[in-house]
């Protein structure tokens, strides 16, 4: 028989294993602190003035609600204790009740739903229907921000590669050759629509273009109205215009609706990865931005950015002389004020301002928070 010729270490007399033995402790101390911090960070972002317990009431969201509780917003996922009866703590219906807890030192909300958030059993009416029980809630969760603002940006508008658009068919003339087109109008479209099927009207909008790369990331496709195809003939598709938001001109694009789902109970939150871009433009003709502007950021689906992410704006810094060196350098940027993001593309992202500090302008800095 073979014996076990493995050497046996006496690990107390291994001159590492004390140096070892410290490391670990040390990292299970640093490990501890660290936590410590995390709750006490979270602590330090609650307001001094925060209701204990907060009823919420038709025309809240889920930022105003956030704001009662924190100095930061975008934490908002980081105080939610998770009720297994819940499915959704984020969902939040008029009459809930949130109320504040801590655990292990750590604040936390809990959430006791009110009527319209609970489900109710509908009356089946006869013992002949099917057993199953049907639930519906009352009313619609409270949206995430003022819907107001952004319900076209949602629904309507969108961007597209330029190529899209360039090769869309588009219109070529009205009945009885008229130039001014609205709702209730028919029109003749250059290119095949497949009949009984609805269409947007779209018209070219700005070009956007990274101020860093250069790279075109996309064109605004700006929504002009909703049509259905009644009739093709050759190339030549005939349109009904059910519904305008302006005029029709001759040139504009037709595109197929989006088939998407419309999502506006995202929740406030910090991006999962560093995220660094720009404003590249503001809805309204504009190039000054102020608050609950709708503007444009060159960051999106590719860098990870996703709805309901907070970022800060930074000011970008002037250029000033420096008459020593003799240069000219440019002063840092200073941070001015917050965006969420609510809607986003492959490469761009549209994003509401929800608060100033200062005034801000196209091609001022959007970084994590």
């Amino acid at each position: 028989m073979f014996r076990n010729m493995t050497p046996r270490i006496d690990r107390a007399s291994w001159p590492g294993f004390r140096a070892v033995k410290l490391m670990t402790v040390g990292l299970i101390a640093s490990m501890a602190a660290l936590a410590a911090g995390a709750a006490e960070d979270l602590n330090q972002y609650l307001k001094s003035d925060h209701p204990d317990v907060y009823t919420v009431v038709k025309g809240d969201t889920l930022w105003d609600i956030s704001g009662r509780y924190l100095e930061r917003p975008w934490l908002w996922p980081e105080i939610w204790r998770i009720n297994p009866q819940i499915d959704n703590p984020h969902l939040i219906y008029p009459g809930d009740q949130i109320r504040l807890v801590y655990v292990d030192g750590q604040p936390q909300l809990v959430l006791n739903r009110g009527d319209a958030g609970r489900t109710v059993r509908m009356s089946p009416g006869t013992d002949k229907l099917s057993p199953e029980i049907r639930y519906e809630p009352l009313e619609s969760a409270i949206p995430t921000i003022r819907l107001d603002a952004i319900q076209p940006f949602l629904v309507q508008n969108r961007i597209v590669d330029p190529s899209v658009l360039d090769g869309a068919p588009y219109v070529v003339q009205g009945d009885s050759e008229r130039l001014v087109l609205g709702a209730g109008d028919r029109l003749y479209v250059r290119g095949m629509l497949p009949d009984s099927e609805s269409f947007n009207v779209v018209r070219k909008g700005p070009l956007y273009v990274d101020p860093e790369t250069q790279e075109v990331l996309g064109r605004e496709a700006t929504y002009i109205g909703l049509g259905q195809a009644v009739a093709q003939e050759d190339d030549v598709a005939t349109m009904f215009m059910s519904d305008t938001r302006e005029e029709v001109q001759i040139g504009d694009r037709v595109l197929p609706t989006e088939e998407r789902r419309v999502d506006s109970t995202f929740f406030p939150s910090a991006p999962a990865g560093d995220v660094d871009g720009q404003i590249i433009s503001v809805f309204g003709g504009v190039s000054q931005v102020g608050q609950f502007d709708v503007v444009v950021i060159n960051r999106g689906e590719r860098e990870g950015v996703v709805a309901g992410n907070v970022l800060a704006i930074y000011k970008k810094g002037a250029m000033a002389r420096d008459r020593i060196a003799n240069e000219t350098i440019r002063l840092p940027s200073e941070r001015a004020g917050l965006l969420m993001v609510f809607r986003t593309f492959e490469k761009l992202s549209y994003a509401l301002v929800m608060m100033t500090e200062r005034p801000l302008a196209i091609y001022d800095e959007v970084k994590n928070p």
